[in-house]
Order: C-alpha cells, then sequence, then structure tokens
C-alpha cells in the first residue's frame, strides 16, 4: 500500500479545494438507513480469543473495504475483548459501533459557504459543538462573538453541529427545537447518531465530511465548544498578521497539552481503558473548547481520519490525526481552555480589561458571554496599565 503520509499529502493551493478536493483513501459510507442488529465481525474475523481492539485493525479495515461496504451494525466480538464486561455501558456502546463512520444527516445547509455556483469568500468559519438541549447557549451566541458577519473585510460564518438526544417524546421535542431554529438561522448541522460525550470524535469526523463536500475554500476554522466566550475580532486580526498563511498553509493552535496520559480511573469522565487506547502517552494536542486550525489543516484532518482509529476523546484524536501526519499543534497564549490566571485577587475574574485581548476562554454560563460580549467590544471601556 506504500507509505500512507506520502499518499494523504494535503493540497498545497487553497483556491483549487473545491474542483481537487480531498478524499480519503477508503470510503466507507451508506446509502441505505442504518441496522442495528447482530451480525458478523466487521474488524476482527479471527478474533476468537481475547485480544486488543487495536491489533491489526488498519489491515483488517482494509481487507473488509475490497469487498463489502461498511455497515454500522454492532460488531459482537468485542465481547471477546479482556474487561469487557467491566465496562460501563457507554464504554461497551463505544467499542461496539467504534467502527461506524457514516450516518444520515437529519438537517444540512448545502449554501452555508455560498454553494458550488457561487462559492463565498469565507475567511473564518465558527464551528460549534452544541447539544440538541443547550438551545438558551446557541441564542446568546448567535447575538455575541458567533454573530454572522464581516469584520475588517473578512467573513465570518458560523454552523452548529448536533446529534439527536433522549428519546421518545424528549427526542421528538428536541428534534422539532432543532428544525425550528434551523429554519430561522440556517446555521445547524445535525446528524441521526447519539450526541454524547463518546462521539464528539464522531460529530468532528462527520462534520469535516460536511466541510469537504460544503465549504472547503474557508481558510481558517475556530473549532469550539457553545460554552466558550470567543473573542472573535480578535481572531480575525490575529489570523490576518500571520505571514505567508491565507490559509493554505498548516496551521492549528490553542492551548497546548504535551505528555498527556490516558486517565485509567474507571470514576472519571475522561477513563479511557487500555482496551481501548494502548500507549501510556498522548501525543500532543489542543484542548476541545476551542483551536484555530487553517482549512489546509481541517482538510488534511479528514483525510487522514479515515486511517486513524476512533477514540472518544475528541480533541486527543485531532492530535492523533496531527501526528500520522507529521504536523504539529500550536501554543498560543490567548486561548485558555483549562484555566486563566488573574494576577489580583481585587480584580473580578470577568474584568473585560483582562479578557479584551485574549482569543478564547473556557467555560461560561449564557449570560456571562452575553455580559463579556459587550464589555470588550464597549468602545468606552477604558483600561489602566495596572
Amino acid at each position: 500500500m506504500g507509505d500512507p503520509i506520502q499518499r494523504l499529502k494535503p493540497p498545497g493551493n487553497i483556491t483549487t479545494r473545491r474542483t481537487e478536493r480531498l478524499k480519503p483513501p477508503v470510503v466507507f459510507h451508506t446509502k441505505s438507513s442504518l441496522s442495528f442488529k447482530n451480525g458478523p465481525s466487521i474488524l476482527y474475523h479471527n478474533a476468537s480469543h481475547k485480544t486488543s481492539p487495536s491489533s491489526n485493525w488498519q489491515l483488517d479495515r482494509w481487507r473488509v473495504s475490497q469487498n463489502l461496504t461498511l455497515r454500522c451494525e454492532r460488531n459482537a466480538m468485542f465481547e471477546n475483548v479482556s474487561g469487557f464486561d467491566s465496562f460501563s455501558p457507554m464504554i461497551q456502546d463505544f467499542l461496539y459501533y467504534r467502527h461506524c463512520r457514516s450516518f444520515p444527516i437529519i438537517l444540512d445547509s448545502p449554501d452555508k459557504c455560498g454553494g458550488d455556483d457561487e462559492p463565498e469568500d469565507v475567511f473564518l468559519l465558527l464551528v460549534i459543538k452544541s447539544s440538541p438541549k443547550n438551545y438558551e447557549r446557541r441564542e446568546v451566541l448567535r447575538k455575541t462573538w458567533a454573530a454572522e458577519r464581516s469584520y475588517k473585510g473578512k467573513v465570518i460564518r458560523r454552523i452548529f453541529i448536533v446529534g439527536t438526544d433522549g428519546s421518545g417524546f424528549q427526542k421528538e421535542k428536541l428534534n422539532k427545537l432543532i428544525r425550528w431554529e434551523h429554519q430561522q438561522y440556517n446555521d445547524i448541522l445535525q446528524w441521526d447518531f447519539k450526541d454524547s460525550f463518546f462521539n464528539l470524535t464522531l460529530k468532528q469526523i462527520l462534520f469535516l465530511e460536511w466541510m469537504d463536500r460544503r465549504c472547503p475554500q474557508a481558510q481558517f476554522l475556530l473549532n469550539g465548544d457553545d460554552d466558550v466566550f470567543a473573542h472573535t475580532d480578535n481572531m480575525v486580526e490575529y489570523l490576518q498578521s500571520l505571514k505567508d498563511n491565507n490559509g493554505s498553509k498548516h496551521l492549528f493552535t490553542g492551548h497546548l497539552l504535551k505528555g498527556a496520559s490516558p486517565i485509567r480511573n474507571p470514576n472519571n469522565k475522561y477513563f479511557v481503558p487500555p482496551q481501548v487506547y494502548e500507549k501510556k502517552v498522548y501525543p500532543p494536542y489542543c484542548g476541545g473548547g476551542g483551536y484555530l486550525l487553517s482549512g489546509y489543516t481541517a482538510l488534511a484532518i479528514y483525510k487522514i481520519s479515515a486511517m486513524v482509529q476512533i477514540l472518544p476523546i475528541d480533541d486527543v484524536y485531532m492530535g492523533m490525526c496531527l501526528a500520522a501526519m507529521k504536523l504539529k499543534p500550536d501554543s498560543h497564549l490567548g486561548v485558555k481552555t483549562l484555566y486563566w490566571y488573574i494576577p489580583s485577587r481585587q480584580v473580578d475574574k470577568y474584568d473585560p480589561c483582562y479578557l479584551k485581548d485574549l482569543l478564547l476562554l473556557h467555560k461560561f454560563l449564557p449570560s456571562d458571554l452575553y455580559f463579556l460580549w459587550q464589555e470588550v467590544r464597549n468602545p468606552n471601556l477604558s483600561c489602566s496599565d495596572t
């Protein structure tokens, strides 16, 4: 098969993306409705003994791709994995359907970036991970930092990415809410999969697939949560200041984490057992609360992702894809996704004079986001050197 990195080199000219789009080497799409029934092993044909789910998975996946279209069927062979019975239902469910990467799209926004006939010159695409129930957060973001507008001549566009939540009447209610929002704002992408913490990586992959089809010309992206404060005006200025990079070269920057280890405590939200990720250290990655990346890098990640096994921690997975391409994430001091330092106890942590020069902070209530956005953009704001 040759060197996968050489075969997956992303394009160098951003202006040709619409006609020369990046395509994954192995495409696993299904045109029919998804089947969630017990069936033959999808990835492990000879897994009759206790084994690691990561061993030889790329070779197995390549073999499968030669003779069948991958359907989202439950891979019962994972029950043979050592320790499977001790895992939480969430982890078991993740392993059962880890191979699933294609889900029906419920809500689309095909003209978000202008469409094929008249593509819009999108400078910054705001890609916001949200949950169907987070209506208040989305409403505040539309009125504040995620407002679609032009700043200093650069076009900013917004898209929320969601799955489905709840069951029965609750699920029906939330789907109606999302549909009504989308009818009004045309800013939601929704797929028919369970919106959960362990499916955030799937959400990212599905978005990148959408971007490759609908918005490959976007120069830069902010990928973030719906509870962050993002100073998007500052982001435009920062991105404009980059030398020799109009989005056609590698960029991936945020709150950089190096040497982080998988959490093996089953009671922790971020618990990842060795059966899911064997290595003792994660590759460098940027905190998933929010990071900036170029269109070039986003499409390169989409292309390589077909060969990188899904990990439930989405920001780590982005780091894994970068590492597979020998690209590095960078640190930006203006992005604080884990914590931020206030120089004095006499200063309010929401003081606009401290926040006005940063790019992104995590996390905030909707009311605090609205307050801060008004304050940091107040033309009469006066800040002393002290």
